[in-house]
């Protein structure tokens, strides 16, 4: 038996592997709950959602990829080639590409599923073997806007800075835009512990959802609108004379001017722009008026938006004012939805950063890093582009790019014109495990190891580095992509060391970070082992790690957190005439991210997508449930069956985003801070098929 944790969201919840009977596919992978060890696996405590209790199941599918495959241009058929023969094609044609259009005109898109150890090699592997600015991946598309608002207000983004099970001690909890119940079910426990304690659970979503039926109050906003609710709440709980002026003197700044701004939302304009009527926002106002302990969560539903920072930086005023960051079982926190979402991004892969969450263009953290690489600080390219924004440049200044976990064809927004950008290349390479919609368009596609089949670090959405062990050996012709970025920086005689020995590259990556944010100095395998995840920062060895941050200071130079001051501008594609329902998107429980690995687990059923309505905007458009529909935006149009429920708004129209389509949709609108696109958002025509 070995323990491990779970392949999928960022819960990594614990769970125990068995090697079972062996087939001509290789042995077979049968799931366990760690029950003896309850104890040491915290977010889970031995509960696993359905995904988590079929991830073996990818486990010998004869839908894996065994062997590296290369594209006939002339004829478009893959061919099975040799390891050496596809990563010498490989370099040969990068380094071609760079002879030709210089460094930058290669690309490298990675994602939160990657290991710590990968992304950070990843990021440097961008850097050192290919010069390249130009490196990003899907977790831009996750909680980039929320660490922006973190950054901003607080000085560090940590995706919860205090552990998951703390909800059960808050009297109050208020989640906006999760629908925590159906994309992490295990931490749905917590709710339930809370609310047994008596404790009040507070749900704002579009949609009603399991999530929504746990809440002692729900309010149902239009999509989108949970900048100006947040400008409403700090608007009733100022009026009321609830500011903790005390904590605010003691430890911000900027409290005047946002109060300024949510001066002007009373109650009733807050009800003509988010549909909440006023009776509801005082109600709310007037329960977390009512305790210490008050916790305010977001997930995608709120962030993924063209104004989703300044949408976390409303309610984090709103935190800020109650007094509530760095208190006991109360303040401010984000649901990360990816596996390493949050280490993903504090390593390396993610444009503007560096290990240890360093922003790329200090002078300082570029000195400290290139130290540790044994390089000249210059040799560091400087800030590349956002994912969008580096896919749209596609086939005009990037011309080739390599893919690692991420199904961009799916996942990205306004999806066909991103294909188009992707097919406009002269060179793509990607690797997976299976042969997914991105990787089908691929000249070489590189058949990787999966999570079972390899050790490795991965940080929690508490920011606590937990370690997945192997469990069984992979399939013969697969390789894990630490092997793939070593065969090439050999190949492309790269500066530097390089090592596809995870703890060694851990090794590494605790040199890099030290001193910075997100700081791993002091976590060592060892001590993840025996302590079942450590909590950075974590300076050094002799350190407990951090479970909890902000109870004495903050991270800006001056220890105080920073009121930001927003506006609500609207949305940034308002419906109209032509487009006169709202669309968004999200996920649904037996399925994860592209569905790439879920859709092809025979024991998680695959319905398909489908369009969620309301039966009043069904009878007006004479549609019927289980009929197909169609939803047109200014980009593209999908077709899928209704599904008619009570349970959304009548002006909205939802959309799961786990197969082809909904993301042809989506709207590119990018957050002017965090770019992160409007994913959960923009106008749609809905029409019945006839």
């Amino acid at each position: 038996m070995t323990d491990t944790h779970c392949p999928y969201c960022s819960l990594q919840c614990g769970m125990t592997l068995t090697v079972s009977k062996q087939s001509q596919r290789g042995p077979a992978l049968e799931v366990a709950a760690r029950t003896q060890r309850n104890q040491h696996s915290p977010v889970n405590e031995g509960a696993l959602c359905r995904k988590g209790w079929t991830a073996g199941g990818l486990r010998g599918s004869r839908e894996r990829l065994t062997t590296p495959l290369v594209r006939d241009r002339a004829t478009g058929e893959l061919s099975a080639v040799g390891w050496d023969e596809a990563l010498d094609l490989i370099a040969s044609r990068l380094s071609a590409v760079r002879a030709e259009h210089g460094a930058d005109a290669t690309a490298v898109f990675g994602g939160g599923g990657l290991t710590n150890e990968k992304a950070y090699a990843l990021g440097k592997f961008a850097r050192l073997a290919l010069g390249t600015s130009q490196i990003d991946y899907n977790g831009r598309w996750c909680m980039s806007s929320a660490a922006s608002a973190g950054n901003q207000a607080f000085g560090v983004d940590r995706g919860l800075p205090f552990p998951l099970a703390d909800i059960e001690q808050a009297d109050v909890v208020v989640l906006i835009g999760s629908n925590l119940a159906e994309t992490m079910p295990p931490a749905a426990r917590h709710l339930d512990e809370l609310k047994a304690r008596g404790g009040k659970v507070v749900v704002i979503d579009p949609r009603g959802t399991p999530t929504g039926d746990r809440a002692d109050l729900f309010l149902q906003p239009v999509p989108g609108a949970d900048l100006p609710l947040a400008l409403g709440l700090l608007h009733l709980v100022d009026a009321a004379g609830a500011v903790d002026h005390d904590y605010v003197d003691a430890r911000t700044t900027g409290f005047e001017e946002a109060r300024t701004r949510a001066a002007s939302w009373w109650p009733e304009r807050v009800e003509r722009v988010t549909g909440v009527s006023s009776d509801e926002l005082r109600e709310l106002a007037a329960l977390v008026m009512s305790s210490k302990k008050v916790m305010f969560l977001t997930a995608r539903g709120a962030e993924q938006h063209a104004d989703g920072t300044a949408t976390v930086l409303a309610w984090l005023n709103l935190a800020l004012a109650l007094g509530l960051p760095g208190r006991p079982y109360a303040g401010y926190g984000c649901l990360t939805g990816q596996g390493n979402g949050q280490g993903g991004r504090e390593h390396g892969q993610k444009a503007d950063q560096l290990p240890g969450y360093r922003m790329i263009d200090n002078p300082e953290a570029r000195a400290h890093v290139a130290g540790v690489w044994g390089v000249d600080p210059a040799v560091i390219p400087g800030k590349g582009r956002s994912a969008y924004e580096l896919l749209d440049s596609l086939g005009s200044d990037v011309k080739a790019l390599l893919v690692f976990a991420s199904n961009i064809v799916v996942s990205a927004p306004n999806a066909s014109h991103i294909t188009e950008r992707m097919q406009s290349l002269d060179f793509l390479v990607v690797a997976d495990i299976v042969m997914s919609e991105t990787a089908a368009l691929a000249d070489v596609v590189l058949p990787v190891t999966q999570w079972a089949e390899e050790s490795g670090t991965m940080t929690n959405l508490e920011g606590r580095v937990i370690k997945r062990n192997q469990a069984v050996t992979p399939p013969d012709g697969v390789k894990s992509d630490l092997d793939i970025i070593v065969g090439l920086a050999s190949r492309l005689d790269a500066p530097s060391t390089w090592s596809t020995d995870p703890e060694t590259v851990f090794t590494e990556l605790r040199a890099a970070s030290a001193g910075g944010k997100a700081d791993y100095a002091g976590i060592t395998y060892a001590r993840i082992e025996a302590e079942d995840g450590v909590y950075w920062p974590c300076p050094t060895e002799d350190h407990p790690g951090t479970p909890r941050l902000f109870a004495e200071a903050f991270a800006h130079p001056d220890g105080r957190a920073k009121f930001i001051p927003v506006d609500y501008l609207g949305p940034a594609e308002p419906v109209s005439a032509d487009y006169p329902v709202h669309l968004t998107t999200g996920r649904v429980l037996a399925q994860y991210q592209s569905g790439a690995q879920t859709r092809r687990i025979k024991d998680l059923p695959d319905e398909g997508a489908f369009v969620e309505m309301h039966p009043q905007l069904a009878g007006r458009l004479g549609a019927t449930h289980g009929e197909p529909v169609q939803v047109r935006t200014r980009r593209g149009v999908m077709t899928a069956p209704a599904k008619v429920v009570d349970t959304i708004r009548p002006d909205t129209v939802f959309v799961p985003f786990h197969w082809v389509g909904a993301n042809k949709l989506t709207s590119d609108a990018l957050d002017p801070s965090s770019r992160m696109p409007e994913f959960k958002l923009c106008a749609c025509e809905v029409s019945a098929e006839r």
